[in-house]
């Protein structure tokens, strides 16, 4: 099987890195500093539990890894972690970072219309930070 990250999951986003079979995603939303984590798995894997259970605890394991990030970097109030597939099927999961000062706050950030790009050496500075810090591999 070779793996296709989901065209809607592309749009938008910024390739940080991989961790093993995940591929981790910028969201290109300042608003709400967003990650997503995308397994390569098979198409009918929808669920976390449908995982195989090796992989279910390398995804578990760099939920907690993502977090950490987030939290060093962007020091957020809370983070929300999701892993919803009602638009996009294809396995991914959310990692988001809030305030209670947000443009959402206290509803969901994606019901909100608020976006913002992130500047060029955002992404950059973003990106190299979490390959670091997260010992991940620069290519899918």
């Amino acid at each position: 099987m070779a793996f296709m990250l989901h065209p809607r999951l592309a749009k938008g986003t910024h390739f940080i890195g991989k961790s093993g079979s995940c591929h981790l995603l910028l969201k290109d939303n300042a608003a709400f500093p967003w990650i997503l984590i995308v397994p390569e798995t098979e198409e009918e894997v929808v669920e976390l539990h449908q995982l195989p259970a090796e992989q279910f605890a390398e995804v578990v394991f760099l939920i907690r890894q993502v977090s950490q990030f987030m939290s060093d970097f962007f020091q957020p109030e809370k983070l929300n972690v999701a892993c919803l597939g009602n638009v996009v099927r294809q396995m991914h999961l959310h990692i988001v970072a809030r305030w209670s000062d947000d443009a959402a706050w206290p509803d969901p950030v994606w019901t909100c219309g608020i976006k913002k790009a992130y500047r060029d050496e955002e992404i950059i500075e973003l990106c190299v930070r979490a390959r670091l810090a997260l010992n991940l591999a620069e290519e899918p």
